[in-house]
């Protein structure tokens, strides 16, 4: 029991060492065996997750890597040649809602609103970079733009809680905060036949103080303030679900038959998902389930390159992409007011339906889309009902196809290249496990390289987390040594 109690506290120790030194405090042990030789090695991967909640050494490595790809594409001058399969991380206008089905594959009337205003009509041209401006003096510059879009009001704000929490409007809080990407889409889509070039962006979803999402977006070239208010009032997005207003089951849940779920009483199935669309396109008075828009809020500023702005953005753009949603607990436990805003938007989410296949179409009476046994309203798997993320399932950056023409690991690849170079510069080789790769092939085509996950405990870990430290030290001094070496030739005369 002692010897399990001081595993305990070295584990501990060790996991605050690497949280100040910048490891990941959940390393991934893995055994590889070599085939050819008959070695064995331990290797520690890092866990690689994105929130600062779980790993702070990998949240931040990801926060600079999408620094990186903010600033490669942001300000650039030719136009981009991009491979058409492109990498899932890249949102291309594509929302990322965890599924979410606008009716947009049925055949529904493209006529826009009556209560827009109108657009105007432009030619298109396929540039994606800037136009170049030349000022009286002769100087050119190509200005690119900073953009924050904001949600409508939901009832009137104090310190980030509701002044009246009974009148506040939680249901379309949360619905807009679940369906927030995809009215992202359509403004971008829509902004583009309005600017009459193939405007690229690269934009981050974050939560105001009140909770309410809304989007930061660096955006490559210039339009008119004029335009972007006319495209932020005209922009809106119109969801194609069954009514969902009105629960039917609530104490007694619709019972799964080995097929199909059905009535607890009476036993006549529910409708399927698809049977109630066809429903919904039968009707001729039929409405959409939910109609949002953007706020009246609208902050632009044009930002030139290697202006001090630039780098600013950059780093306030990637600021919060990090952290969760949630993140601000340990701050509403000091604010009764804000806790209780924060718990009474997450009871919202929870039985609200955040796709097509969310198991809380059965507390509405309808069987969600490829339906399987052991669904519970108010039990969703979705990201979306999860404290951490109150209403934000899908990705929180979303970046455009042709903003810097390359993948997250194309850029990952380049920032190990210039450590790589600049250590080898100094006679000093690099570490690649990449060459212990599961794809290394022996003599006779098989893997040379076998993986195996190795269980940990707290000796083992306090262990891999210490190397994984005195590692880190000795690479960064490598570095350091490397690149003062580079800056005392640099500053050589020829």
């Amino acid at each position: 029991m002692m010897l399990a109690a001081l595993a305990q506290v070295t584990a501990d120790m060790a996991r605050q060492l690497a949280d100040a030194e910048g490891v990941c405090i959940r390393p991934q042990l893995r055994r590889v065996t070599d085939q050819e030789t008959g070695t064995v090695a331990r290797v520690a991967l890092a866990c690689g997750s994105t929130r600062e909640a779980v790993c702070k050494a990998c949240a931040g490595k990801a926060r600079r890597l999408r620094m990186q790809q903010c600033a490669e594409g942001w300000h650039r001058t030719d136009e981009p040649e991009v491979d058409d399969n492109a990498d899932p991380s890249v949102d291309d206008d594509q929302g990322d809602l965890e599924g979410v089905d606008s009716h947009a594959r049925r055949v529904r009337s493209t006529r826009r609103r009556e209560d827009v205003p109108d657009l105007p009509a432009v030619q298109m041209s396929d540039r994606t970079v800037g136009v170049v401006f030349t000022s009286p003096n002769g100087a050119q510059f190509r200005p690119s733009m900073f953009l924050t879009l904001t949600l409508p009001s939901y009832g009137r704000i104090m310190d980030g809680a509701p002044v009246d929490p009974a009148s506040y409007d939680y249901r379309r809080a949360a619905l807009d905060a679940i369906l927030f990407p995809r009215l992202v889409d359509q403004f971008w889509k829509t902004l583009r036949r309005c600017a009459g070039f193939h405007v690229q962006y690269f934009s981050a979803v974050e939560p105001q103080r009140r909770l309410a999402p809304h989007l930061l977006a660096a955006m490559r070239g210039v339009v008119p303030r004029r335009v972007l208010r006319q495209v932020v009032a005209a922009t809106y997005l119109q969801v194609w679900w069954p009514a969902f207003d009105t629960a039917r089951y609530v104490d007694e849940l619709p019972q799964w038959t080995g097929s199909e779920y059905a009535d607890p009483n009476t036993g006549v199935l529910l409708p399927t998902w698809a049977e109630a669309l066809d429903a919904l396109d039968d009707d001729s008075d039929a409405r959409p389930a939910h109609v949002m828009r953007f706020g009246t809020q609208l902050d632009v500023q044009g930002i030139i390159r290697g202006h001090p702005d630039a780098d600013r953005a950059i780093r306030y753009l990637t600021k919060y992409i990090t952290k969760d949603v949630g993140s601000s607990r340990a701050e509403a436990d000091a604010d009764p007011r804000y806790a209780a805003h924060m718990d009474r938007l997450h009871d919202e989410l929870r039985y609200l339906p955040c796709s097509e296949r969310c198991a809380n179409w059965l507390r509405y009476g309808i069987q969600p889309k490829d339906a399987t046994a052991g669904l519970v309203p108010g039990a969703c798997s979705g990201k979306a009902h999860r404290w951490e993320n109150l209403g934000l399932g899908g990705r929180r950056v979303l970046v455009s196809r042709k903003w810097s023409s390359k993948t997250l690991a194309r850029h990952r690849a380049d920032r190990a290249d210039v450590v790589r170079a600049a250590l080898e510069s100094s006679g000093i080789i690099a570490p690649e496990t990449e060459r212990m790769s599961a794809g290394v092939k022996t003599a006779d085509g098989g893997a040379r390289f076998v993986w195996e996950r190795v269980e940990r405990d707290d000796c083992i870990y306090a262990q891999v987390v210490m190397f994984a430290v005195a590692e880190r030290r000795r690479w960064r001094a490598e570095y350091d040594a490397a690149r003062q070496l580079q800056l005392s030739h640099s500053a050589m005369p020829p």
